[in-house]
């Protein structure tokens, strides 16, 4: 059975910082994304972790704030989110894949004070 949870969001003011973290279970995932989407926004790519090589990738207005990667110990893909903003204040949700399906959680609220 696959489940995936995210887990950590919470409110914050700007300028604090939270860590998100995704347990994937179920299949051997090659990738595993965060999205996320504010209301009334459609929902777009955060980051990304490839399990066979560790590459990771983040979209451009979280560069240098937010950090994606893999807490072995934890067995959990984890976003450090450092320097938050009113701005990313979103539903956070993990994507697991392998090959073609795509699994999501449910996802975890951010929100950022001023």
């Amino acid at each position: 059975q696959v489940t995936v949870v995210e887990s950590g969001g919470g409110m914050v003011q700007a300028g604090g910082s939270l860590r998100l973290s995704c347990a994937a279970s179920g299949r051997a995932f090659s990738t595993i994304y965060w999205y996320r989407q504010a209301p009334g926004k459609e929902r777009e790519f955060v980051a990304v972790w490839v399990r066979s090589n560790g590459t990771t990738r983040h979209t451009d207005s979280v560069k240098g704030r937010f950090t994606i990667f893999r807490d072995n110990a934890r067995k959990t893909v984890d976003l450090q989110m450092d320097n938050l903003k009113p701005e990313d204040s979103a539903m956070y949700y993990c994507s697991a894949r392998i090959l073609r399906a795509s699994y999501w959680g449910q996802g975890t609220q951010v929100t950022v004070s001023s």
